[in-house]
């Protein structure tokens, strides 16, 4: 995967890493105000972004810390574009490309007034990547290539791979990644689960517990000029006609996640030119998971007639009116050069351009397999969005090849635990990851034993080994063509998932708000250093 960030010199990294949005469209940033946004949760598990997985973490807690390196602000929609945070450029690697030696900006300061130096960088890192005993680090397979992480003085660290790999790059800038303070951690690896240190833009100013959280500007952050905003303030609101209602009063002036057609359509009808909306493929899919050891599941033909039942052609445009979906795809994300082009993903069952065809032969495959008409519980997660949309959509689809399926619906919770415990005949899910990585978002396709949060009940070694010699594989080309293999075989010849559709994020938002652009994840740029408000 080219990384145009890593040829850029040390200045222009540095450069392009602060310039704000708005300076690449002529606009003069305002310095000044409070921004007021809503997340949409009750409130974060904790706000230890290396133990976490839930975007409610990086929207309360984003805006107080630095990383090392992150998809670049002025181009968030990239996937190949990485630039500097705390480092002053971006590496070449070395030993075969299994080094990276990283230079640490001098005179960064934590909020309590200490030097961030390299060894809190590969502290922070080690946390990640080699979590102590009793820490849970949910992204450490994202760090399998990783050997170890060493600081052999106050500005350099050093990343040692086992093996060389193009995920690595990409994996660095996970936006979860934040950099924290060694003294602290060889302390209490556990601290900032409840409390907050960090030295990115903005200060913590407080907090009240299912209320909302607050900054203030940093006046010592190393970009110079940044964050234009005096402060923001996060305010939880879980239900989304709060989070609506918010919007327009103006009692807040954006919400991060994404919210339906329906509510942009609302808005913008309801206030015209004060609303601006940005839209966005997201890094998110839906599938659904067989239960490969609940008859008739366990039969491949079984499997393979209930994706081919779907026509996700004629059915994305239509469901894009109503919910979060919009794009036909495969398993990699669309806007991804490892993504397959619509010919190659016609050639995949359930992608056939020819929907009769595809229905005829999933009825064939069922009498095949002696399961003709048979009925089956879909788990479901009580979430609209989209879930509950994809669900009646397939339950429909399903029953043109005369398949009875009924709909279980259960809490976030209990959903889980379903899923966990293997409690269901086929289940939605979802694939939701932040920066643009193929070879590690496929991860979640691969068996349980490989990949404990995959839930279809299955061994696959020639799988495994599959995607074993496309995570080693480091020729674009032969990557590609491996991707193109692994695909096949998760999608059509073993039908391990059912994938549907992918999610299209949807922001409407106070048009005074300037400088944030959308990316493909509601993870990545949420620091807030270039937001300003025009009024």
């Amino acid at each position: 995967m080219a990384i145009r960030s890593g040829l850029l010199a040390a200045g222009l990294a540095a450069i392009l890493g602060a310039l704000p949005t708005t300076a690449m469209t002529g606009e003069t940033p305002k310095p000044g105000g409070i921004l007021t946004y809503v997340i949409p949760a009750d409130a974060p598990p904790s706000f230890d972004a290396h133990r976490e997985g839930t975007f409610a973490t990086v929207h309360s807690a984003a805006p107080f810390y630095s990383v090392l390196i992150r998809v670049d602000p002025n181009n968030p929609s990239s996937t190949t574009d990485f630039v500097c945070d705390l480092c002053t450029e971006m590496p070449q690697a070395t030993d075969g490309g299994r080094n990276y030696t990283f230079k640490i900006r001098e005179g960064v300061k934590f909020h309590d007034g200490s030097p961030l130096t390299a060894a809190d960088v590969a502290a922070s890192w080690d946390e990640i990547i080699h979590p102590p005993e009793g820490v849970l680090s949910p992204r450490e397979s994202h760090y399998m290539m990783v050997d170890r992480v060493e600081a052999p003085d106050s500005t350099t660290v050093v990343f040692r791979l086992k093996f060389a790999t193009a995920a690595f790059l990409p994996a660095l800038a996970d936006p979860f990644s934040f950099i924290y303070q060694k003294a602290i951690l060889d302390k209490d690896p556990r601290w900032y689960e409840k409390h907050i240190l960090g030295s990115g833009p903005f200060k913590f100013a407080g907090l009240e517990i299912g209320q909302s959280i607050k900054g203030v500007k940093n006046p010592d952050y190393y970009y110079e000029g940044l964050p234009y905003l005096d402060g923001f303030t996060g305010i939880y609101a879980d239900k989304q006609a709060v989070r609506v209602a918010a919007l327009r009063s103006d009692r807040a002036a954006i919400e991060f996640r994404g919210l339906p057609p329906s509510v942009r359509d609302e808005l913008v009808d309801a206030l015209g030119d004060k609303i601006a909306v940005q839209g966005s493929d997201w890094n998110c899919g839906q599938m659904v998971t067989p239960n490969h050891k609940r008859k008739p599941f366990d039969d491949v033909r079984v499997r393979r007639a209930l994706t081919l039942a779907i026509d996700r052609w004629h059915g994305a445009p239509e469901l894009a009116r109503i919910a979060n979906v919009r794009t036909v795809g495969g398993i990699v994300f669309p806007g991804s050069p490892l993504a397959a082009d619509k010919e190659e993903l016609q050639d995949i069952a359930g992608f056939w351009p020819d929907i009769e065809k595809s229905r005829a032969e999933a009825r064939h495959l069922l009498r095949e397999a002696g399961a003709e008409g048979f009925g089956f519980e879909l788990l479901n997660r009580n979430v609209d969005q989209p879930y509950k949309y994809n669900a009646t959509w397939v339950i429909d689809q399903w029953s043109k090849i005369g398949l009875r399926a009924t709909q279980r619906v259960l809490p976030t919770g209990p959903w889980l635990e379903a899923l966990r415990n293997g409690n269901f005949d086929a289940a939605m899910n979802g694939n939701c990851n932040s920066v643009v990585n193929p070879l590690l978002d496929v991860q979640r396709y691969l068996p349980p034993s490989v990949y404990v949060a995959s839930y279809g009940q299955f061994d696959d070694q020639q799988e495994v080994d599959l995607y074993d010699r496309m995570l080693h594989e480091t020729e674009f080309t032969k990557q590609r063509a491996l991707m193109r293999d692994f695909e096949k075989h998760v999608l059509d010849n073993q039908a391990h998932e059912i994938f549907l559709l992918w999610y299209y994020r949807i922001i409407p938002y106070r048009s005074y708000v300037k400088g944030w652009k959308i990316s493909p994840s509601h993870y990545l740029n949420q620091d807030l250093a270039a937001v300003w408000l025009d009024k």
